[in-house]
């Protein structure tokens, strides 16, 4: 699993029937040490952890912007989405608090 923060949402108008009725969002995985960045979610900011990838998830839980996420990539994901929706990641929690010591 990985931790990312929804930054925005993908909205298709044509696309695949196997994906029909999927939420997308758009994620910035937590990635490097922070040393200080404006628009940084507080318990990102405060853990020094971003500026990672960003990728599309599909949302399984009702995930919104500036949510901090849990991520499942690959088959875990598609487990989370349906076995025959075709997706590489998808949302599988929403973190309440994240504590990084150091």
């Amino acid at each position: 699993m990985e931790i990312g923060t929804v930054i925005g949402s993908v909205w298709a108008t044509k696309k695949s029937d196997k994906i029909l009725g999927q939420k997308f969002l758009v994620v910035e995985l937590m990635g490097r040490r922070n040393h200080g960045r404006e628009g940084v979610p507080k318990m990102v900011e405060s853990s020094g952890f971003c500026g990672g990838e960003i990728m599309v998830a599909a949302d399984t839980i009702g995930a919104g912007i500036g949510d901090l996420v849990l991520l499942s990539r690959g088959h875990a994901a598609r487990l989370l989405a349906g076995e025959q929706v075709p997706v590489d990641a998808s949302v599988a929690g929403i973190i309440d608090s994240l504590d990084i010591p150091g």
